[in-house]
């Protein structure tokens, strides 16, 4: 026997050397971070927001919202299931590394034919047939092809681990978005309200102008559609404000959203610091560049898969139990039987199948490695994009604070006049309508600046914490 497995063993050693795999191989390269020019730095951790990073802007019903929307969104957890399944492939590739043993147990009653092989008295007789059996069989994985199926498992598990925490951050990130957008309606409807009460009074003083000789009925319509105007508006308004809620609800997994959840107001929120500087490190904190790293490993899994298939395939076989014809001599000594040897399968022509199927294989690591590289550029882009627009906004902020205050103080300077019967109160009217629309502008600015450091900070990952293995995975990227 062991004669046998030793003879079986050269020979598939020796037929593995005809594999022919010659130009088949992944042609792409991944590009590491000096290759991107992305610098080193001494604390990584300044260069990453925190975990709970909204926390910052001081509400905590946006905590609460948050952290009920991480329990009960059902895009999370398609992805925990997706997590769970990747785990099982893991567990099913683990299996194939040892022997696999079953049992049967069979009772027939059976005609044997007088015609076929079996002499009288057995042939033309009816008997009763009992087999109970144990069988092992055992695939040696000399090749590398169970290993390769687990290195394809891992990474997919890996990657599905990575996904669902980029689709947490990717949720958080809309939460806060949808509540600010909530705060910027209610902040702009504010402002409409006021807008409607100030066109009402212009609509008033302009009827006493004309039924005093002063203005015609030209200032009376076109008062008039200004009132309309604004009334569309607010009407718009509570209508987005709805669409908000609506949305914000269902981030959080429910049809509508909870009883005691206040409308939030712009200026109960503080501004949050976010780090805009890229680092080496940094690639290693995005859930999805990781996510993408692992899907490579997967594809190189398969290759693996892909190049055993060419080798001699060497299984261990073996069984045991007892057959008998009547039941009454199952259990007998005589019964007995068994068996065992080892058994070889090796491909010698497949029509281009093997090579086909590795070039294909070859083709998705190509693949995975350029969806890595995409999804780090679009990642370097969302970063730069983010800050940009942080300092944008900065800088028009700056402006509209300058607009606001001229517009407040011509809007004084009206009142005084009026005062001092210098002027109309049309004219006061008149200059809140510029304040009002500096206060519209406010409004869309604070929100934008603060849509702008979460986009900034899930761009710079959220405060995704990578677990050992892919900080490990990530660091052979960075060292490229």
């Amino acid at each position: 026997m062991k004669t046998t497995l030793t003879v079986l063993t050269v020979a598939a050693l020796l037929l593995a050397g005809c594999a022919d795999m010659k130009n088949i191989g992944p042609g792409a390269e991944l590009r590491g971070a000096s290759e991107l020019g992305l610098p080193a730095v001494a604390d990584p951790q300044a260069l990453s927001p925190a975990a709970d990073w909204w926390t910052n802007f001081g509400d905590p019903q946006l905590d609460r919202l948050v952290a009920e929307a991480l329990a009960g969104n059902p895009n999370l957890r398609v992805a925990a299931a997706r997590v769970n399944k990747a785990q099982a492939g893991v567990a099913f590739a683990r299996s194939a590394d040892w022997p696999q043993v079953n049992g049967e147990l069979s009772l027939n009653r059976q005609k044997f034919s007088s015609n076929y092989i079996y002499p009288a008295p057995l042939g033309g007789s009816v008997q009763n047939i009992g087999n109970l059996q144990a069988g092992m069989g055992w695939e040696l994985d000399f090749f590398g092809k169970h290993s390769g199926e687990l290195l394809a498992a891992l990474g997919q598990v890996r990657a599905a681990e990575a996904e669902r925490d980029a689709a947490r951050v990717l949720l958080t990130s809309n939460v806060v978005r949808a509540y600010l957008q909530w705060a910027r309606l209610l902040g702009q409807r504010e402002v409409a309200e006021r807008t409607l009460t100030q066109r009402q009074q212009m609509l008033g003083l302009v009827q006493d102008r004309v039924k005093a000789g002063l203005d015609n009925q030209l200032e009376v319509r076109q008062s008039e559609t200004g009132r309309a105007d604004t009334r569309t508006s607010i009407a718009v308004l509570n209508q987005q404000i709805d669409a908000s809620r609506n949305a914000l609800a269902a981030l959080m997994g429910q049809p509508r959203l909870p009883d005691g959840i206040a409308p939030p107001k712009l200026t109960q929120f503080k501004p949050m610091a976010i780090p805009g500087e890229l680092s080496a490190d940094w690639l290693g904190r995005r859930a999805d560049i990781v996510a993408a790293r692992w899907r490579v490993e997967a594809a190189r899994g398969e290759v693996q898969v892909a190049r055993a298939q060419f080798y001699p395939n060497i299984n261990l076989a073996a069984f045991v139990g007892v057959q008998s014809i009547g039941f009454d001599n199952l259990l007998k000594s005589g019964s007995m039987q068994w068996g065992v040897g080892p058994a070889i399968k090796l491909p010698i022509f497949e029509a281009g199948r093997l090579r086909a199927n590795l070039r294909g294989k070859s083709a998705d690591v190509d693949s995975a490695i350029e969806s890595y590289n995409a999804t780090v550029i679009d990642a370097m882009r969302d970063v730069s994009d983010q800050s940009q627009g942080v300092r944008a906004v900065a800088l028009q902020q700056s402006e509209q604070v300058r607009a606001l205050r001229a517009a407040e103080g011509a809007y004084d300077i009206a009142q005084q006049r009026y005062k001092a019967g210098l002027g109309t109160y049309l004219h006061v009217l008149s200059a809140e309508t510029s304040v009002l629309a500096q206060r519209r502008q406010q409004v869309d600015l604070e929100v934008q600046a603060l849509l702008g450091q979460v986009g900034l900070a899930q761009a710079m990952g959220g405060g995704w914490q990578p677990s050992p293995e892919h900080a490990v995975l990530q660091s052979q990227v960075n060292a490229h």
